[in-house]
């Protein structure tokens, strides 16, 4: 208990300064993203990951950390998709790079001892959705950081109902981190995750939900770890969903997240990002609940059902503009009104 108070303390107190520290070194090399005509440093997820990794790292050779539980090869791949998200930042990957890197990286830690090779090939897919979805709420300041920390503590939760105490003290000290990055990143955000932290984030959390669900049923399995996640999941189906209604390519980037529909209808940023917030602390508070045997696991189907409702009604959101069409006349490009 001592370690767990201590280790998420300095986590929170280090990632707030070292994000504070790095955000002109990233502004003079030109590591940011452009939001609403102001330029934002992405110092804030090298900070998280370097926070997260020293102090899990510091435990251990300190030898005052809970067993590890597997948390070092969870760690080691972790490291390694902070890398690829480091380079997206820089460069600008594919996204199919991005996904085949995260899916290298989660076979490589999947327990198949645990979950079979069929259930972990699945676990694989699943990570690298949650992944992908982490690195897509960043675009709004305060989401990535508000949902990530509620998602970890939720999985530190379940891990330590099967005294996996080196995955939830992992996960304690993310959430930490987590955190103290939101001390810079809520709106106005003077630094961001970056694709280096969303997902590495992104992919602790969902390996950390794996590990915990480990042995476990498989459709109930689902039904936990969505609930741990839901805010991310919904974002997924509703961007992968509308994507393709419209003919757009499910790649192409857009205003058509959660949070930009939110913003459309009037809420301002905090306000978005707030009820995001909430929605995912719901939705973990039902999946640790569930998960620990405290209710039963029809309350599951009361977090799909919400989900499948906001997405549902969300999707009635225009975001996308009029297509193009081209004028027979001149062949000019024209706008097409709707209606």
């Amino acid at each position: 208990m001592l370690y767990g108070i201590s280790a998420a303390a300095t986590a929170l107190l280090l990632t707030a300064l070292l994000a504070a520290a790095l955000r002109a070194p990233a502004l003079r090399l030109r590591l940011i993203e452009r939001r609403r005509q102001r330029d934002v440093p992405l110092s804030g997820g090298l900070a998280v990951v370097l926070v997260t990794g020293l102090v899990v790292v510091a435990g251990e050779w300190l030898e005052v950390s809970p067993p590890a539980d597997g948390t070092r090869a969870v760690l080691v791949a972790a490291g390694a998709v902070a890398l690829l998200g480091l380079v997206d930042d820089v460069w600008r990957l594919r996204r199919r790079v991005l996904a085949a890197g995260t899916g290298v990286a989660a076979a490589c830690v999947v327990p198949y001892g645990e979950t079979g090779v069929g259930t972990g090939l699945l676990a694989v897919a699943w990570v690298v959705g949650m992944v992908l979805g982490f690195r897509g709420l960043d675009h709004a300041d305060g989401l990535a950081g508000a949902v990530g920390v509620v998602s970890a503590f939720g999985v530190a939760a379940c891990a330590a109902v099967e005294v996996m105490d080196g995955i939830a003290g992992l996960m304690s000290v993310l959430a930490a981190a987590l955190t103290g990055f939101l001390l810079h990143n809520w709106h106005p955000a003077r630094v961001a995750l970056g694709s280096c932290g969303s997902m590495s984030a992104g992919f602790v959390i969902a390996v950390g939900a794996v590990y915990a669900r480990a042995g476990f049923g498989v459709g109930e399995s689902a039904g936990v770890v969505f609930a741990l996640t839901a805010v991310v999941g919904a974002d997924v189906v509703l961007v992968l969903g509308m994507r393709r209604l419209a003919g757009r390519s499910v790649l192409r980037s857009g205003p058509d997240h959660l949070a930009h529909r939110l913003r459309r209808l009037g809420l301002t940023a905090p306000g978005a990002s707030l009820l995001l917030g909430t929605g995912a602390l719901s939705g973990m508070l039902v999946g640790v609940l569930a998960h620990a045997g405290r209710i039963g696991t029809d309350a599951l189907w009361w977090v799909a059902g919400g989900a499948l409702v906001v997405v549902f009604a969300l999707s009635r959101v225009p975001v996308y503009g009029p297509r193009r069409s081209v004028s027979p006349q001149v062949g000019a490009p024209l706008r097409v009104r709707n209606g």
